[in-house]
């Protein structure tokens, strides 16, 4: 069995910081990359930022300059920073995890539940 637990989300005003955290519990054998998403009311899950296990990012042209990515690699969790927050980053962020949980095994993305996180004065 494995988890995606997230924590860290809340209530901010516009220009106020974040700092997410997800990490990864159970039978794994290596993680890949590690990634946040979020989706909005209404609207679909969107692409927030991404990491490999080598430390290379990738964000939306949406929060960049913004939001930070990381990795611990030894803890199996992914962080995301946010700063400048604006309310329209008002969302459900969810965490992902491209793992093996085996040598028999694999790689495949497993989700968290989410984590809300809403931008407002």
């Amino acid at each position: 069995q494995v988890q995606l637990v997230e924590s860290g989300g809340g209530l901010v005003q516009p220009g106020g910081s974040l700092r997410l955290s997800c990490a990864a519990s159970g039978s794994i054998l290596s993680i890949n990359a590690m990634g946040w998403y979020r989706q909005a009311p209404g609207k679909q899950r969107e692409l927030v930022a991404t990491i490999t296990s080598g430390g290379s990012t990738n964000y939306a042209d949406s929060v960049k300059d913004r939001f930070t990515i990381s990795r611990d690699n030894a803890k199996n969790t992914v962080y995301l920073q946010m700063n400048s927050l604006k309310p329209e980053d008002t969302a459900v962020y969810y965490c992902n995890a491209n793992l093996r949980r085996g040598y028999n095994d694999r790689p495949r993305v497993y989700w968290g539940q989410g984590t809300q996180v809403t931008v407002s004065s």
